[in-house]
């Protein structure tokens, strides 16, 4: 699926590949756990600098929920509002943070991250949960990352 073509690509190439990837992986596919768990291991094998990502999902007591990830164990449950998550599921816009040991409130489930990016999923109105992707670096992400992993989702979105 990877290869050595992927590094003479630009970026924003290789986010395009990655979601055409995803458009395969997924066509005539409904099952949400199926899709975010292909979803995860393929951002996983794609992103490089990076420790953590998954998805936590909200649940019908109103927290989020961990659904599938690669990576270490992660906290369960993350109440609306409450860390990086939570905060930008209660929002609903993404958010990209340099230094989560600078963010307010930030939930530490992986010692080792330092920086992170969270995208709400929202399909029509209702919240679905979120992507949630962590970095041992600080300042990882950037709007490159940020506008390409949101069409990615938008993507997702389709077949959950």
């Amino acid at each position: 699926m990877f290869n050595v073509e992927m590094y003479s690509r630009s970026r924003e190439e290789n986010y395009d590949l990655v979601k055409k990837q995803l458009q395969a992986l997924l066509h005539d596919e409904k099952n949400q756990i199926a899709n975010l768990s292909n979803a995860s291991a393929l951002l996983n094998q794609f992103l490089d600098r990076i420790n953590w990502v998954g998805f936590y999902l909200l649940d019908s007591n109103g927290e989020l929920v961990l659904g599938p990830f690669q990576g270490l164990p992660a906290c369960v449950r993350i109440p609306l509002g409450k860390g990086v998550c939570g905060t930008a599921a209660l929002k609903r816009e993404t958010l990209r943070i340099e230094d989560v040991h600078q963010f307010p409130g930030h939930i530490a489930c992986d010692a080792a991250s330092q920086s992170e990016i969270v995208i709400p999923l929202v399909k029509g109105e209702q919240l679905i949960g979120v992507l949630d992707i962590d970095s041992p670096e600080k300042n990882r992400f950037d709007e490159i990352d940020q506008q390409k992993l949101e069409e990615i989702t938008a993507v997702l979105l389709e077949h959950i």
